[in-house]
């Protein structure tokens, strides 16, 4: 169930009550006419199931409120409401799990600013994923692809190309690419004071590099891995299931390419520099076309689940 807060005009509330009023899923409906300043208007406040939600705010929309007045929604985590339930029941079967786009929406909306930590946080996965591959850690590894922050950008880039958000474009791909140019530098600087120090691990000294060579080599199979890992993202952020896009970022080697491309030139390796270069490519293009094509594919879904229950519930 979600809970709306909204702040409407005068003269649109007379229109939005009635609306509201014959949904069957908008509940605990309240109205007090006047209380609101900054915006000034009425307080209306109501519950709705999930299954209805986008075709309330898309009402809501439609009435001009997202531009006279205000829209906020609100989880509910727990209601015990006996009404609630015969309404769910009458739900379609998937509805009460339809995604609620206007809260996706503003979930990758913030995934789309990016303040200093975000560029601190890549550097940091760049220098873990340096370490883990001189010291063939895999478990460093994938400390560093968890750290870094990057699919976010990926996220923010591929709705901007969705909704034609041209500023969102560009602003997210001079992020990515500045941020993982920051990421090689810095991996690049701390392999020359490993390498000037030292304290080179023996194994990557004598060609010992398994993990290297995993990052440094993409073929099919890292296109197949990114092309579901990119799947399992859109899914998951739709779900907002956070444990599961963890999933994401340990099965893409985005980072530790970064962190092997600048490891590579710092001791002398052109071609796995670019292989590793070539891998990272191959990541973020393919996370960003399989998002492209997943955020309007999953939306076209449940709005033909949702269109179904309703032709459903009117027969």
């Amino acid at each position: 169930m979600i809970h709306l807060r909204v702040v409407s005009p005068a003269d649109v509330t007379a229109a939005l009550v009635p609306v509201l009023s014959s949904e069957p899923a908008v509940m605990n409906l309240t109205v007090l006419p006047g209380a609101v300043r900054n915006p000034d208007g009425d307080a209306v406040q109501f519950d709705v199931l999930h299954g209805a939600a986008n075709e309330v705010i898309g009402r809501l929309r439609d009435l001009g409120l997202e531009q006279r007045g205000s829209i906020v929604l609100e989880n509910v985590d727990a209601s015990i409401s006996a009404l609630a339930d015969r309404v769910t029941a009458r739900q379609g079967r998937f509805q009460q799990f339809a995604p609620i786009w206007a809260e996706i929406e503003a979930r990758i909306g913030l995934e789309g600013t990016f303040p200093p930590s975000w560029f601190a946080l890549l550097i940091i996965a760049a220098l873990i994923g340096a370490i883990g591959i001189l010291t063939n850690s895999q478990i460093l590894i994938v400390g560093a692809m968890v750290v870094g922050p990057e699919y976010g950008a990926i996220l923010s880039l591929a709705f901007g190309v969705v909704s034609r958000d041209f500023t969102r474009i560009r602003r997210s791909a001079a992020v990515l690419v500045f941020g993982f140019t920051m990421a090689v530098v810095s991996a690049l600087l701390l392999s020359l004071i490993v390498r000037w120090a030292g304290l080179v691990p023996r194994g990557y000294s004598l060609g010992i590099r398994p993990v290297s060579n995993l990052i440094d080599t993409p073929d099919w199979f890292s296109f197949i891995v990114a092309a579901l890992a990119g799947v399992v993202g859109v899914v998951s952020l739709t779900e907002a299931r956070s444990s599961t896009l963890i999933g994401v970022f340990i099965s893409v080697t985005t980072i530790p390419a970064a962190s092997d491309i600048g490891l590579s030139l710092a001791f002398g390796s052109g071609s796995e520099a670019w292989g590793s270069a070539l891998q990272l490519l191959l990541n973020v293009t393919v996370l960003t076309v399989v998002a492209i094509a997943g955020l309007p594919a999953q939306r076209a879904i449940w709005r033909r689940i949702s269109r179904t229950a309703i032709a459903a519930r009117s027969s």
